[in-house]
């Protein structure tokens, strides 16, 4: 081989110049260019992008013609490079490469064929470039390899973009082989083309080469419902995807799970569909889950028996099905009548027991085509369907009843309830699930007060008096912010004197451009619902600071007599909130008269006695209200430290026409009075009233025949000019 520096006779081009037609006309500049072919192969070589060569067959790989793309290829010019002057192009070549390229290099000239190489050389800068180099061995007059030429291109790009996809479908593949979800391609018509592992494990086959042999049609072997393949289809068909299609199918062992499916269509350039392609997943676990949370969510924890979550559309499945058959159906409203007495009484688990109970015997008494539903407590509900006459309700009823009376026993004990129903009938009195269910509510009350353990239908009646009470109850929840409540006063009168000794604070509610609602209306509803606790707080702290002021103004003191609610009295901080209100308010406790119903003597006497004493400590003084109409035992009565009886307006009204009432005021008078007892009539009218009630020795009265209850303000004249 010749060294560096040696002449090389360059490969001769054949001339190959086309005689120009004589109708051509060229400039002398374009056909000297022409004619200088030398300098148009130049030009050519210089603007490749790549780099034309040739070089010695030996070790160096000795340039000894390099065009100018060695620059953009290798970073050195082609100067450095030719003859070895500063770098070979082996030490360029990428020192890993070096051995292999020229051991395929040798066998491809040996074979006497084109040589091809993608290998790596380093950059001027210091970075690794991908090449592809393709050339041809030059031969001496020996037939020996002399030289080489050829050209070599930069390929990094592509090499990088090879290796990227690579690394891709490398990622992809074992994304597919170890995923948890199932991958699968499947034919439009239902057999797998590919899938993974996973789908295998979900189906319950121990391979994916087992579930090819044991799935060859997905319509009829996978799915429980065949169906759902055709389903699926159309969705596909209709959308090009289908997402969360939820489905049931075989395992291999015939267990069914719940699957659900995303997959969407695979199509060629030319938009011809090719394949499915999607995804699954065992989502049994998950079905079960959300069927307990659905059972939990619509029935009765203790009983099991649907509850209120339910009862709406099991109605309105029972109003569609009697519109469609022209029938009814009956909603029945029961409500347990001693049940919370025993549940009280004997403890929580004696009345768990005793409603699971009550809830087979409600059952037992029904058809399997009507509902029994708790609603919660003590209260269930009945929905009779495919009703023609409302009579065949009654005969339902008797027997809920008597099954309910029937002795219940718990070790070894009998227990006995009965219940309160409440009718309502679609479509007689309502057409929607809240009208149907308040009219039954309303009915069942109505039974409540006819005596119990019977049944009521709802009448429009008792709706309209239903209505009343719901608007008395929305207003009344607004009356005390926007002030509307009134205290006005009635004097109380000594019989003996004549003169003021007290008077009773008596509320009065005057809603802003209306007629004055009657305490008969609105004290039994707000009794009800509690909101006579913050009422019954107004009137005592208004009352006690309106007495302050009276006795501040006139220099001696005007007892005002408050009543107390039988809820008022039940609640454990009454005797605090009445502590609280003397100080606040800053009347003297003995100037306070608080009167509590006769009734309430009869419920819990051991508490009431307590509490009883508890305000008597207090300082205040202790009326027994309407006294004469409730059931309290007299046996009862020396052990109350009260210090008044107030004999109830029934005694006293028509006394002129009622001789039996004498005797009867005479009794309580004398009663009052061995007890040491002071006794105050209520509602005298008349003088004869008035006369007797003195002849007797009855200590003080109050009514229309001094005065009617008066504002703070007229009671301060009166006070002022006859205290």
């Amino acid at each position: 081989m010749n060294s560096p520096g040696t002449e090389f006779p360059m490969l001769e081009l054949e001339r190959h110049v086309l005689p120009l037609a004589p109708n051509i006309k060229l400039s002398a500049n374009l056909r000297a260019l022409l004619e200088d072919r030398e300098r148009m192969l130049d030009s050519l070589l210089d603007n490749l992008e790549g780099m034309v060569y040739c070089c010695l067959w030996d070790e160096n790989w000795t340039m000894i013609f390099i065009s100018q793309g060695c620059r953009a290829l290798t970073g050195y010019e082609p100067g450095d490079m030719l003859y070895n002057n500063r770098i070979s192009y082996e030490q360029v070549t990428f020192k890993a490469d070096r051995e292999w390229v020229r051991a395929r290099f040798i066998e491809s000239a040996n074979a006497g064929e084109v040589f091809e190489a993608e290998y790596r050389i380093m950059h001027a800068d210091g970075g690794v470039r991908w090449v592809l180099e393709r050339g041809m061995p030059l031969y001496n007059e020996a037939g020996e390899v002399e030289a080489l030429e050829g050209f070599i291109q930069d390929i990094t790009l592509r090499k990088r973009s090879e290796e990227a996809a690579r690394e891709a479908e490398e990622r992809y593949r074992s994304i597919f082989e170890n995923a948890i979800e199932g991958i699968y391609q499947t034919t439009p018509s239902g057999r797998y083309l590919n899938f993974n592992p996973a789908l295998a494990r979900i189906y319950g086959y121990e391979s994916t080469q087992d579930l090819v042999e044991g799935i060859s049609d997905i319509q009829k072997q996978l799915y429980v419902d065949p169906g759902k393949r055709q389903e699926f289809v159309s969705l596909m068909q209709a959308q090009g995807r289908v997402q969360h299609f939820e489905a049931q199918v075989y395992r291999k062992n015939g267990d069914v799970i719940w699957i659900t499916e995303n997959a969407r269509e695979v199509r060629d350039a030319d938009g011809n569909l090719l394949f499915y392609e999607g995804t699954v997943e065992d989502i049994t676990e998950r079905k079960s889950y959300e069927r307990q949370i659905e059972y939990q969510a619509t029935h009765d924890s203790l009983t099991g028996l649907p509850n209120r979550t339910l009862l709406s559309d099991r109605l309105q499945q029972c109003m569609s099905f009697a519109d469609r058959y022209h029938s009814k159906v009956a909603v029945a409203f029961v409500d347990l009548d001693q049940f919370k007495m025993i549940n009280d009484s004997m403890g929580h688990h004696i009345g768990d027991e005793l409603l699971v109970a009550m809830s087979a015997r409600l059952a037992d008494c029904v058809r399997e085509s009507d509902t029994v539903v708790r609603l919660g407590g003590d209260e269930f509900v009945l929905l009779i369907t495919g009703l023609n006459r409302v009579e065949d309700v009654a005969q339902s009823m008797q027997r809920v009843l008597a099954s309910i009376a029937q002795p219940f026993v718990i070790n070894s004990w009998d227990y006995t309830v009965s219940c309160s129903i409440g009718v309502s009938i679609y479509p007689d009195d309502g057409n929607n699930y809240n009208t149907l269910l308040k009219s039954a509510d309303s009915a069942m009350y109505k039974a409540k007060h006819a005596g119990r353990n019977n049944f009521q239908f709802y009448t429009r009646e008792l709706n309209a008096a239903l209505l009343e009470r719901l608007d008395i109850e929305y207003r009344l929840r607004r009356a005390l912010e926007n002030e509307e409540f009134r205290l006005y006063y009635q004097p109380q009168i000594d019989i003996a004197s004549g003169r003021i000794c007290g008077v009773e604070a008596l509320i009065r509610w005057q809603p802003e451009g209306e007629e004055m609602v009657s305490p008969g209306s609105f004290i039994p509803v707000a009794e009800e619902t509690g909101m006579i606790e913050e009422i019954g707080y107004w009137v005592l702290f208004t009352a006690c600071r309106q007495a302050r002021e009276l006795r501040e103004k006139f220099g001696y003191p005007v007892p005002v007599a408050v009543n107390v609610s039988p809820r008022q009295f039940r609640q454990p901080g009454l005797v605090n909130m009445v502590e609280t209100v003397l100080r606040d308010s800053g009347l003297e406790a003995k100037c306070l008269e608080l009167e509590i119903t006769e009734s309430m003597l009869v419920h819990d006497t051991e508490k009431f006695i307590e509490t009883l004493h508890a305000l008597k400590a207090l300082g205040v003084s202790l009326a027994i209200d309407d006294f004469g109409t409730g059931y309290s035992s007299m046996a009862y009565l020396k052990h109350f430290p009260i210090d008044r009886l107030k004999i109830d307006k029934a005694f006293v009204d028509d006394l002129e026409a009622e001789p039996a009432n004498l005797a009867i005021l005479r009794a309580i008078v004398a009663l009052g009075q061995s007890l040491g007892l002071k006794v105050i009539a209520e509602g005298v009218e008349t003088q004869y009233q008035y006369d007797y009630l003195r002849s007797i020795g009855c200590d003080e009265f109050q009514g229309y025949f001094f005065s009617r209850p008066v504002t703070a303000e007229v009671l301060e004249g009166m006070v002022g000019s006859r205290g």
